[in-house]
């Protein structure tokens, strides 16, 4: 197992994924408006790692922290009844003492941080103002991987000089690299998005270079990008020169039952049609009503997910939702399972060869509406158990136990299932 120079990182990591919620949501009654409250619960639950977009392109330019706190905003009656869509809006945060309250309280409570990034992604879709994430789509598909990287190098190095540097855990340069506006250096080649094995191949040199950069300016901290086991590519393709193996595993299986059944990735599919009117509350508006506010269509610009599903998500009856997935459910479980064995297999042969440790960032099912239950109910945690099983078997560093295992979320109550199966994977 590699561990850091100074070998003081925890034998196992035990994560709850707080993602770009935990400087989206603190507004008095959001979640983080008290970290100290929110860390003290993770703790009690058995956690030791708490993930995060650290924002490191939003605080930081490639020489030093930005000026000027951050404004935030939301988007309006939309994603009311999503996960992670769901912030209030109108906090105006000095995001760098927020990021260092984050450590403070880490240290406070022996916990640890996994740095990464979300900026290519959902995040800037909740900034009160596009200046940030105009900035980021000007810059050149080839150069965004160097740019976020010395954001991050800046952050990791503002983060040391108050102290707090052997709180991380490891830095990612930003997640999931396959399935955001990074692929712009595949699509300037004429690469569909939805080609992951060849946008994989072209981006892997820059991934490479920017993974170097950050192992030479922090070479006491451990550097690495996210990747997906969600769809099949050669493991060849990711970079080789990552200290961690940094993967998520979406099973997605009945779920994408359901996604394909409603249209969500088919602009050629009627919507809402047939089959989504048979999961709406009586009271949703027509789709064509159910817009972001008036001049903030930029919110969603190069977001990956959609108006469509978003649309979906508020507005499913959370019942008709769940009892779709549960009576579908029997078609997809031994496929579903199978996936789990099959790409925790194929990592855990890449990383041996590697020499690397495995972490599993994000799992298990996949993207639900906020109030539906499938994925907290039995047959969610049979398949999240599964994987853990599986995965502290193969000998993996740390996993999360669900991604919806956080303040934000439902799942966050359930207490004592937290507790047994972080206990589970700290015993093993």
């Amino acid at each position: 197992m590699i561990y850091n120079p100074d070998n003081q990182l925890p034998a196992k990591l035990t994560i709850t994924m707080w993602d770009f919620s935990w400087y989206t949501m603190t507004l008095p009654g959001e979640p983080y408006h008290d970290l100290a409250a929110r860390f003290a619960e993770a703790v009690e639950r058995g956690y030791n790692t708490i993930r995060i977009c650290a924002m490191p392109f939003l605080l930081f330019t490639a020489d030093g922290p930005r000026p000027g706190p951050l404004k935030f905003g939301s988007l309006g009656k939309v994603g009311q009844r999503t996960r992670w869509y769901n912030c209030i809006g109108g906090a105006e945060l000095d995001g760098h003492a927020h990021l260092l309250e984050l450590f403070r309280q880490a240290e406070a409570h022996n916990c640890y941080i996994m740095l990464s990034s979300w900026e290519y992604q959902q995040s800037p879709s909740f900034l009160a103002h596009p200046q940030l994430r105009d900035e980021l789509a000007a810059i050149a598909p080839e150069d965004r991987f160097m740019a976020l990287a010395k954001s991050m190098s800046q952050l990791i190095r503002y983060v040391k000089e108050a102290g707090y540097g052997k709180q991380i855990v490891y830095a990612e340069l930003h997640n999931e690299v396959e399935f955001g506006q990074l692929t712009a250096v595949g699509a300037a080649q004429g690469v569909a998005f939805e080609n992951v094995p060849a946008n994989l191949r072209i981006m892997q040199p820059y991934i490479e270079e920017a993974v170097a950069y950050l192992r030479e300016q922090h070479p006491d901290t451990l550097m690495t990008a996210s990747y997906t086991v969600n769809e099949e590519y050669p493991k060849a393709y990711v970079a080789r020169n990552m200290q961690v193996g940094h993967y998520h595993l979406y099973i997605k299986g009945v779920l994408n039952e359901l996604m394909r059944n409603a249209g969500i990735d088919d602009d050629k599919v009627p919507f809402p049609g047939e089959f989504v009117q048979s999961l709406l509350r009586e009271d949703a508006p027509p789709f064509e009503e159910w817009n972001l506010p008036p001049g903030q269509e930029w919110r969603m610009e190069g977001n990956p997910v959609g108006m469509r599903l978003i649309y979906l998500h508020d507005w499913a009856d959370p019942d008709k939702w769940d009892l779709f997935l549960y009576d579908r459910y029997g078609a997809h479980k031994i496929a579903m399972l199978q996936k789990a064995d099959k790409s925790f297999d194929e990592i855990h042969e890449w990383a041996d060869q590697a020499g690397l440790p495995i972490v599993i960032g994000e799992g298990y099912v996949g993207y639900t509406p906020l109030l539906a239950g499938f994925e907290e109910g039995p047959v969610g945690k049979f398949i999240a158990e599964y994987a853990i099983r599986k995965g502290m078997a193969l000998g993996f560093w740390g996993m999360t136990l669900c991604s919806n295992c956080a303040p934000h979320h439902p799942f966050w109550d359930d207490i004592a299932w937290q507790q047994k199966w972080n206990r589970f994977i700290l015993e093993s």
